[in-house]
């Protein structure tokens, strides 16, 4: 009592301090200001040590003569009173280290409170009153520090994690998430009230860590290659071994930088998990001890209320450690994914062209999406893959002890379970060709979303329709045996106890089943059904992580752009730069030798397919450099032959990242005929351009991209064919402004891809190119007197185009392009908005407030349909029946009496056990069967509701939805729909069964019991409302936090080659970068409160095992050892599955919310209907191709002026009729209406007599084609490109091939028509897959036929091909062009020209320029008269 229990915690404190100094030495957090906390810390331990002091004065005045004899009575408060200055001394170190809580001095708190409880029961019964007041006093101190330990000191920054500054007992209890708990149940959270990320999980920080690790593995992979490569001849043939051989490596190098990155914080979870295991083990032995206290009648209470204690505490210990490990498995599995996904989007930055081509955007996105998922559940379940094993192992050798070698019967059982299960994830693995279904789905929805325009004006959508439900049928078919093979898996586990229990009572007659064997026997079961069932879901797991892992390695160690192949050297006046080099893109360029001074413009001219593209590509370093060097001084701007536009302001996409100037800015706006568009646009440059500038027109687009570029201030610009979108004095007018020697762009060096002649006469050299060479080169003189292939082309062609283009001099430009739906000029009330609002056009992915709605419960049930639900309820309620009868039968077998040291009739009792046993099998496999069938059907409808609910939108939709939002619902909630919810169900509708069959026992055994479980149930309801609001409203943040990851992804891809042209990579990391942690702001908590609600409701549960206990130890006279062993084997699953309940609930109400997303866009706006039965149109509808308007009206949406006004005319069989008119004329929506992409506000079209508006939209849209202005392929083969339904035979195909010069190309290809099409058609140029659209519409050869300046992107020669074409194969149609260049539309029977919605004049071209109005005019200026 003096000594031992004094001096124990002083020898802790004491010896523990010199390790625990140097740990403070090297772990330095900054220093804290003293705080209250603090202070009275000190204080009680200064006040400790006075006491200490005190009583040894009183000692040496009081006790002088004991002490002689008993030095021991004088050491003890001396050596206390050290160790308290001691423990003020660490308080104030730690501070200075900036240590906010403390466990090294929580433990000796501990420690000194639990050594003087011996001391205090002594005092209470002294009689020395004055040493006692004393005792009680530096105890009551003692136990005040002990409670102080449990708080920390708080920082003072803006919302930090609170986790960092909480004390340990806060931390391990998980009391520090408490307050965004109580946040989220007052009201719904919101992204401001979650707490910023820690330091260590930020992207930064990982990222550069797994960062510098991956550089190391790859560069030793590298050398090992290159050791093994020496002595031998490098061929195209090993390099090609080579590169195989490091792709199937790279899964492995992947796993190990990961694992050298955030092995060690892993580990130290998996040493909580150990533990956790230790305290598991240790349970069903205390529950021995406490089942031979109820047979022995003469056993002391003590013993029972110690053993009672003791699994309490033992169940309280499991729990810490269980969800400690928990915690560090998903904080790991956080950090996972932010690597992963910053590794991906690094790469996709630096990718080759040639690697890209082999994988799409959709891939990439779903390598983020899915594979990251996999990875995450794979840092979760892979320490069940080895620890597993052992639990059965050890489960195995427990058993042994009880049952003898019975327990070989288990063993057995057990080792034809392993096999089995082995077998079943070997052919799960195998069914992971599900992920292939799903790959090609999302590749196929992404390029559908990209496409809709052009499925709409096709009516292609149910073509596509059937593509994608052909992968998910395909993907549901894997899904189902996947299911159905992992239900065959839990069959088995109940039939362990019925082998060990069977050949225990049949090998011996004298084995008798009393309660301690049967009980603990069935503890020990129910611990071993717990790594049996995680195993083939562990092993399952591991082989999906593996299959992630070499899709990413393959990604990873793609190709990529070699540094080297550009040589980019400092600015200098002398030469802009020099080009020497041989390059190959599938042999596109070669022998390119030439020499660019400074501040020259060089014009580059070539047929479709010349290389000319390839050229500017090899200028960037995007091209494989096969020999040569090319050399480029200075910074570089590029612009692309196709736009690219990120989803953002005006001004954001000309500006991209550098400081605004202003008059520097308007100069350039200017210089690109962009100011006009500013006065249309709702809120100036503040517009929000749609994601791939869905609302801009070819030609805006066009501009904005060349802005960008001019706005850099470059040295060297790479303009790939950038006037071709625009109107011709348009382009003009940037010729003379921006590019040509007048131009604000003069003094700098620009390279221009044109195939505009008029142009070439002011360029300082020209580069003629055919098949990939320059095959001449010189000024325009120079060139036009060699008499050469370049001067026959440019005197058979300028005519036209000098006379189109040539320079104006008229009114300042204002024949700028149409600007679509939300561009349109506002009305008073709306100008009055603020401007950014105004502005606003995509709308961001929202997030839903509350509890989940009922409805959509009913919504997914009504899906499954109560034809099954009904039986998957009674399959529930009989597994559970069967489940209480077989342990109630074991409890009437462990009471049946032993007589002459047998029991009765065993053979039955076993045959019965047997047959209760079986029928729980059989109905385990019924419901999991029958749950994941239920799953597939609703997901089956979902899916299909969520694809006809997208492909019936208008096009106002997709202008206003990005398409991470549409990608986000098709991959991660469909995957949640697939898979989560299913899951969800099974385990708690499984554990709801499970607990009304505990509560049933616990109550049969103990009524009493009942005045705990009623309040506990309360409890547990109040705990689960607090935790669902907060649970659900973080999920769906985390859910909206997702998208704009993968829009942002999407659209890096799309642009990375301008990315990189303009240096920016570093800026769009930082934004990737902030958008990942943005979304972890909301997965961090989201997960944390799993864990919460976790601690909480189990400590509340192992109060049902410490009542159970009690009330069995207080009750042993009245109940048998069999009663007693069956309530406290259940009750010790209590906290598991009430647990499991909460925990199953709030998974299924959390992955509803991806049916509550899914169904948002059943209440968006619809098309009209595709097909009208009760309307049917003649087969050959339209013969003559007449077509109508009366009084024809068009809004963009209600409140906006009117686009089209009362139109009235006619256009007559066969007609030609051309449509002209300046910016926000109406052109483009007179073609929008005739194909009722927008419909009618007022008024009719006819079309052969028929109000169009009256029919299917489908079947109007397959009767009339148009030839769009962007030309846009999907991936697939050329045939299927050109006719998606098979409806022409291959004759007809190669017919339109032909008469769109497009045959020698195509059966010049190795597949001919089964040429692979890459995404986009990126692997044909701009020129060909306008060619493709061109031979789409001969092979349709409807009676009515649109042209939207469809001849933008190809040569002259081509574009005269072209127009020959049309005149001759659609002589018989009615054809409407909307013009850009007016020399196509000269010889057209008429001219329609528009001006702010009206027709203002329609004639024919003589008839209008001789009557000298609108179009004469417009003639005149364009050089035509």
């Amino acid at each position: 009592q003096h000594t031992v229990l004094v001096w124990f915690p002083c020898v802790y404190l004491w010896l523990c301090a010199p390790f625990y100094f140097l740990y403070l030495r090297f772990h330095h957090h900054g220093r804290i200001s003293i705080s209250s906390l603090c202070c009275a810390k000190t204080a009680l331990g200064l006040c400790l040590a006075s006491f200490g002091l005190l009583e040894m004065i009183y000692l040496l005045v009081k006790r002088s003569r004991d002490i002689e004899h008993q030095m021991v009575f004088l050491l003890s408060p001396i050596i206390r009173s050290l160790t308290m200055l001691l423990a003020v001394f660490v308080i104030h170190l730690e501070r200075m280290k900036g240590c906010r809580s403390s466990l090294f001095l929580f433990l000796f708190w501990t420690l000194a409170v639990v050594c003087s409880l011996v001391p205090l029961r002594a005092n209470i019964q002294a009689v020395d009153s004055l040493r006692s007041v004393a005792f009680f006093a530096c105890f009551s101190l003692q136990l005040a520090q002990l409670i102080l330990s449990c708080f920390a000191d708080h920082p003072f920054n803006s919302n930090p994690c609170p986790v960092e500054d909480a004390s340990f007992l806060s931390k391990i209890l998980f009391w520090w998430f408490s307050g965004l708990v109580v946040k989220g149940y007052r009201s719904p959270l919101t992204a401001e009230d979650l707490w910023s990320l820690r330091e260590k999980d930020t992207s930064k920080k990982i990222i550069s860590d797994l960062e510098r690790e991956w550089s190391m593995q790859c560069a030793k992979l590298q050398q090992c290659e290159n050791v093994k490569a020496l002595g031998c001849r490098i061929t195209e043939q090993t390099q090609l071994l080579q590169k195989l051989r490091q792709e199937q490596s790279s899964g492995f190098l992947l796993l190990r930088t990961l694992a050298r990155t955030f092995g060690t914080y892993f580990l130290s979870g998996t040493l909580c998990l150990i533990i956790h295991d230790a305290f598991m083990f240790s349970i069903p032995q205390v529950l021995s001890l406490l089942l031979g206290f109820v047979r022995d009648e003469d056993a002391p209470l003590w013993k029972g209320y110690l053993f009672a204690f003791t699994m309490f505490l033992l169940s309280c210990l499991q729990s810490l450690f269980n969800h400690q490990y928990m915690y560090a498995c998903f904080t790991v599995g956080m950090r996972v994914k932010t690597a992963v996904m910053g590794l991906v989007y690094r790469k996709s930055l630096v990718i080759s062209s040639a690697a890209r081509r082999t994988c799409t955007v959709g891939e990439i996105v779903n390598l983020v999406s899915a594979d990251t998922q996999k990875l995450m559940d794979f840092v979760v379940y892979f320490n069940a893959v080895w620890l597993a094993p052992i639990e059965i192992g050890l489960c195995l050798f427990f058993l042994w002890q009880h049952l003898g070698p019975s327990a070989l019967a288990g063993i057995a059982t057990v080792i034809f379970i392993f096999p089995l299960n082995g077998l079943i994830a070997k052919m799960r693995s195998k069914l992971q060709v599900q992920m292939k279904y799903m790959d090609g789905r999302i590749k196929l929805m992404n390029e559908i979303l990209s496409g809709i325009k052009i499925l709409k004006f096709y009516a292609w959508e149910k073509a596509f329709k059937e593509r994608v439900l052909g992968y998910r049928e395909n993907e549901l078919k894997a899904l189902k045996k996947s299911q159905i093979l992992y239900s065959v898996g839990t069959f088995p586990c109940v039939q362990i106890a019925f082998a060990m229990f069977g050949v225990y009572v049949l090998i011996d007659e004298k084995n008798i089943l009393d309660a301690q064997k049967v009980f603990v026997s069935m503890a020990l079961i129910n611990i071993l059904k717990t790594p049996l069932s995680q195993l083939p879901f562990a092993m399952s797991t591991t082989m999906q992580a593996v299959v992630s892992l070499k899709r990413l390695g393959k990604f990873l160690c793609q190709d990529e752009l070699k540094p080297d192949s550009v040589v980019r050297a400092p600015y200098s006046d002398m030469e802009g730069f020099t080009v020497n080099l041989t390059t190959a893109w599938f042999c596109v360029l070669c022998r390119i030798s030439v020499k660019v001074p400074h501040g020259s413009l060089v014009a580059v001219v070539g047929h479709v397919g010349s290389g000319k593209s390839s050229l500017l590509s090899a200028m960037l370093g995007e091209m494989e450099k096969k020999s040569g060097n090319i050399t480029v001084k200075g910074s570089v701007a590029y612009v692309p032959q196709q736009a690219w536009i990120q989803n953002a302001t005006m001004r954001e996409n000309v500006v991209f990242g550098q400081e605004k100037k202003e008059s520097w800015y308007q100069s350039v706006l200017e210089a690109c005929a962009l100011l006009p568009d500013l006065e249309i646009l709702p809120a100036r440059d503040a517009t929000e351009i749609g994601e791939k500038g869905l609302n801009l027109s070819g030609g805006q687009k066009q501009r904005v991209s060349l802005a960008r570029a001019v706005y850099r201030k470059a040295d060297t610009y790479l303009l790939d064919d950038p006037l071709s979108a625009v109107d011709a004095h348009v382009g003009q007018h940037i010729f003379d402004r921006v590019i040509g020697p007048k131009g604000i762009l003069k003094n700098k060096t620009r390279v221009l891809v044109t195939h505009g002649l008029s142009f070439l006469p002011q360029a300082d050299l020209i580069l003629v190119m055919a098949d990939g060479e320059i095959t001449e080169s010189g000024s325009y003189t120079e060139l036009l007197n060699r008499r050469s292939t370049f001067s026959d082309f440019v005197k058979t062609f300028a005519g036209n185009e000098h006379k189109e283009s040539s320079t104006h001099r008229g009114e300042p430009v204002n024949e700028l392009h149409h600007i679509k739906a939300l561009n349109r000029p506002l009305s008073d009330s709306e100008q009055e908005q603020d401007l950014e609002e105004v502005g606003k056009l995509t709308e961001a992915d929202k997030a839903h407030t509350g509890r989940v709605k009922l409805v959509m419960y009913v919504e997914y049930f009504r899906t499954i349909g109560l034809a099954l639900i009904i039986p998957i309820v009674f399959l529930y309620a009989f597994q559970q029946a069967a489940s209480l009868g077989y342990n109630y039968w074991l409890r009437l077998w462990a009471d049946d009496p032993v007589i002459n040291g047998t029991q009765a009739h065993v053979d039955v009792k076993l045959a019965v056990f047997g047959a209760l046993g079986f029928a729980q099998g059989i109905a385990i496999f019924g419901t999991t069967v029958a749950i994941s069938l239920g799953g597939i059907i609703a997901s089956r409808h979902l899916h299909l509701d969520l694809l006809n609910n997208v492909l019936h939108s208008p096009m106002s939709f997709f202008e206003s939805t990005p398409s991470g939002n549409l990608l986000n619902r098709f991959s991660k909630e469909i995957d949640a729909i697939d898979c989560m919810i299913p899951d969800g169900f099974k385990m708690m509708l499984g554990y709801v069964f499970k607990l009304l069959e505990v509560c049933i026992i616990v109550l049969m055994a103990t009524p009493f019991a009942g005045l705990v479980i009623l309040p506990l149930m309360l409890f547990y309801t109040f705990i689960q409302s607090f935790y669902v609001a907060t649970s659900c409203q973080l999920r769906r943040l985390e859910s909206v936090s997702r998208s704009p990851i993968y829009t942002h992804f999407n659209e890096t891809v799309q642009g990375a080659s301008v990315i990189r042209a303009f240096g920016e990579q570093p800026r769009f990391i930082l934004q990737a970068n902030s958008r990942v942690d943005h979304n972890q702001t909301s997965y961090f908590p989201r997960f944390v409160a799993t864990r919460w609600l976790a601690v909480n409701l189990e400590f509340l549960g192992n109060l049902l095992v410490l009542a159970a206990a009690i009330l069995s130890v207080m009750g042993r006279a009245t109940l048998s050892p069999g009663i007693v062993g069956l309530a406290m084997s259940h009750s010790l699953q209590v906290t598991g599955i009430l647990s499991w309940i909460v925990r199953a609930w709030t998974d299924v109400e959390n992955n509803i919310v991806s049916v509550e997303r899914v169904k948002e866009y059943a209440d968006t706006p619809k098309e009209a209907p595709w097909t009208l039965e009760n309307r049917s149109l003649p087969s050959a509808w339209p013969q003559t191709g007449t077509i109508e308007f009366q009084e024809y009206g068009l809004q963009y949406r209600k409140g906006l002026d009117w686009a089209l006004k009362e139109i009235t005319l006619s256009v007559r069989e066969r007609e030609k009729v051309g449509i002209v008119g300046r910016t926000g004329a109406g052109k483009s929506s007179l073609a929008l209406g005739i194909f009722r992409i927008l419909e009618a506000a007022k008024g009719q079209i006819y079309i052969d007599r028929v109000d169009i508006a009256e029919i299917g939209l489908q079947d109007l849209r397959s009767r009339i084609t148009i030839i769009p202005q962007d030309p846009v392929l999907f991936s697939g083969s050329l045939r299927m490109n050109l006719d998606p339904f098979d409806g022409y035979s291959d004759e007809e195909v190669w017919r339109a091939l032909e008469l769109a010069h497009l045959k020698n190309f195509v059966s010049g290809l190795p597949d001919k028509l089964n040429h692979e099409c890459s995404e986009g058609g990126e692997n044909l140029s701009l020129g060909q897959r306008q060619l493709v659209c061109l031979a789409r519409a001969l092979l349709r050869k409807t009676k009515i036929l649109v042209l939207d300046e469809a001849t933008a992107a190809v040569d002259l020669e081509t574009d005269n091909l072209i127009q020959s074409t049309i005149r001759t194969q659609f002589e018989d149609c009615t054809v409407l062009t909307i013009a850009h260049r007016l020399n196509t539309i000269m010889d057209y029977t008429r001219v329609i020209v528009m001006d702010r919605g009206n027709v203002t004049e329609m004639d024919s071209p003589a008839n209008l320029i001789a009557g000298r109005g609108q179009f004469y005019w417009m003639c005149r200026e364009a050089g035509l008269v």
